[in-house]
C-alpha cells in the first residue's frame, strides 16, 4: 500500500511574524549580552550547533553564552535576516537565515564572519522557541 504524505499545514500571519521575531529577538538579546534572555529563545531540550561547539539544554547554552558574552563575544553584534521558512509539521518550521558576528565597533559584516544558519523553531508553552540552532561559514559570493 502506497500513501501520499500530506502537505504540511501553511502558516498563519500571526505565526508567520511570531516565527521572523525570533531571528529579530536574538539580534536585541545579543546586543544587550544577555546570556538568560538569549538561552530562553531555546526549548528547555533545546541545542546549539556552532563551529567547533554543541551545547545541548538551556542550561548549558546559557553558562556557554554568558563566558562568550565576556571572552569572545565581549562588545559584538550579530546580524541576520530570514531567506527561507518551512513547515515541516503541525507546530514545527524550519527557517534558513544569512547574516553573522559583527566585531566589536564594526558597522559593517566582514565577509569571513558571514554564516548561514538553520533553526528549528518547535511551538511549545503557547510560543515558537529553538528546538535546534546550528550555523557555518557562508558560501563566498
Amino acid at each position: 500500500m502506497t500513501t501520499t504524505p500530506t502537505a504540511p499545514a501553511a502558516l498563519s500571519a500571526e505565526d508567520q511574524a511570531a516565527i521572523a521575531a525570533v531571528p529579530a529577538r536574538m539580534i536585541r538579546v545579543w546586543a544587550a549580552h544577555d546570556a538568560d534572555e538569549f538561552a530562553d529563545l531555546f526549548a528547555e531540550d533545546g541545542t546549539m550547533i556552532l563551529p567547533g561547539r554543541y551545547q545541548q539544554g538551556r542550561d548549558a547554552i546559557r553558562e556557554f553564552m554568558t563566558h562568550a558574552y565576556a571572552g569572545p563575544y565581549a562588545g559584538t553584534r550579530v546580524t541576520g535576516r530570514p531567506i527561507e521558512m518551512k513547515v515541516l509539521s503541525p507546530g514545527v518550521v524550519a527557517v534558513i537565515t544569512e547574516g553573522g558576528v559583527l566585531a566589536a565597533g564594526a558597522e559593517e559584516l566582514d565577509a569571513g564572519a558571514a554564516i548561514r544558519a538553520s533553526w528549528i523553531l518547535v511551538r511549545r508553552d503557547d510560543r515558537w522557541q529553538l528546538a535546534v540552532y546550528q550555523n557555518c561559514p557562508r558560501d563566498p559570493r
